[in-house]
């Protein structure tokens, strides 16, 4: 009775959530006294699937991100051949499509966006009312499917010496054509980002962005933002955080002329240290802050980038 975890391997390194996810089946593996397989798909090498935490990875080379019942057909049919109990995804974009529509296939009972390992009383929690409260959830079908929130866990690192083989089976064919592919480009990908720089109307303009990117540099921290930038096309869609845009859970956060909006700490109250800079005292914003910041951006940016650089020559 195998525990699955399926995780995207592709790119330059493996990412972060992926990481996270592999830590956690690794546990629950080592709970259950049972073997833990990674089910990935993309064209990394064999040699670096092998060093990956797992004690056998299954890797599906035919099939790409774009078609999810493609990935889920996969999915469900490594755990049935592994005779999986319990199936671990990330709760990324690929994750929330695929991890549900395998719970259908296996008729396994779900738990999206866990933030634990089963408890003694096999109860798992998971964050609710857009993370303003926490609820267990206990799943009583012989197969699980949990999906892993993003910077629940901390990665553990460890090398392992899995043995790899190829998937074979039938996915289907695919109904999904991918016609364009765009790049959000260099700099850390907001779900793994330790600390987030993010801003909103507050900085008046794009043109005054260079304060929260200079800002971003020095701490090493990705760039975000509200939803009514992104709406006017001041920064990218994707560093659009809030209900509607990514859900982040950084170990700093740092809004700076952000209100505070329900639909945006919906996004982001998951962050374990929130900083807010705002010129308004009844901002929101403040009553969900670690600490805060009353003053005007433009001069409060300046100094903090000073004392970054300074905290920086230090080191």
């Amino acid at each position: 009775m195998s525990v699955i975890v399926f995780a995207d391997t592709r790119g330059a390194k493996v990412a972060k959530s992926a990481l996270e996810t592999l830590t956690y089946g690794r546990k629950l593996a080592n709970k259950e006294g049972t073997t833990l397989t990674l089910a990935t798909f993309g064209d990394a090498p064999a040699d670096r699937l092998a060093a990956l935490d797992a004690n056998k990875v299954t890797v599906a080379r035919n099939i790409g991100d774009a078609d999810n019942q493609q990935l889920a057909r996969f999915v469900a049919d490594v755990a049935a051949k592994e005779g999986a109990k319990w199936v671990i995804c990330s709760h990324d974009d690929t994750g929330k499509a695929v991890a549900p529509r395998v719970a259908a296939r296996l008729k396994a009972g779900e738990v999206a966006g866990a933030t634990t390992l089963p408890n003694e009383q096999g109860h798992i929690k998971r964050n609710v009312f857009s993370g303003k409260a926490q609820a267990w959830v206990e799943l009583k079908t012989p197969v699980k499917v949990v999906s892993l929130l993003p910077n629940s866990i901390p990665v553990e690192a460890a090398q392992g010496t899995a043995t790899v083989e190829e998937f074979t089976g039938d996915t289907g064919t695919a109904k999904v054509t991918v016609k364009e592919v765009r790049k959000a480009g260099e700099g850390i990908p907001l779900p793994e980002a330790e600390i987030v720089v993010s801003a909103g109307r507050g900085m008046k303009g794009p043109e005054n962005w260079g304060l929260v990117e200079e800002l971003a540099k020095e701490l090493h921290a990705a760039t975000a933002c509200s939803r009514p930038v992104s709406d006017m096309d001041w920064r990218p869609h994707h560093e659009h955080v809030g209900q509607t845009g990514l859900a982040i859970r950084p170990n700093l956060y740092i809004a700076i002329g952000i209100s505070g909006a329900i639909q945006h700490l919906a996004g982001v109250n998951g962050s374990k240290v929130i900083c807010v800079i705002n010129n308004d005292p009844e901002a929101p914003f403040f009553k969900a802050a670690d600490y805060g910041i009353v003053g005007d951006a433009f001069q409060v940016l300046p100094k903090l980038i000073e004392a970054a650089k300074k905290l920086n020559a230090e080191k």
